[in-house]
């Protein structure tokens, strides 16, 4: 946000602050969250540079479409370990799998 609008907001008697805020989460909780969030627009980058469809990157990993879809997403339902196994099976080095997770 604009630092600008937070300023006219909080001036307004507006509390702004973050998701984690609201929610109330933990920092373990932020920290899960920021990693599948990193690891899900890392397979879609990597999809997009391989030019492979959903369906392409379903046919290799033994899943479906709508299941490749929800790890874009980091869709709640989708683990770690999908996403990173499904990193690794396009090649994608450990290393680099690692720093995502590391932030």
């Amino acid at each position: 946000m604009k630092a600008a609008k937070r300023k006219r907001l909080e001036a307004a008697g507006w509390h702004v602050g973050t998701s984690a805020d609201f929610l109330e989460l933990s920092d373990a909780e932020q920290s899960y969250i920021d990693m599948k969030l990193a690891l899900g627009d890392a397979l879609k980058a990597t999809r997009a540079t391989r030019r492979l469809s959903q369906t392409d990157v379903a046919a290799l990993v033994a899943s479906s479409q709508s299941r490749v879809a929800k790890m874009e997403a980091a869709d709640a339902s989708v683990s770690l370990d999908l996403l990173v196994r499904t990193l690794l099976t396009l090649g994608v080095p450990r290393r680099r799998v690692a720093r995502m997770l590391g932030g």
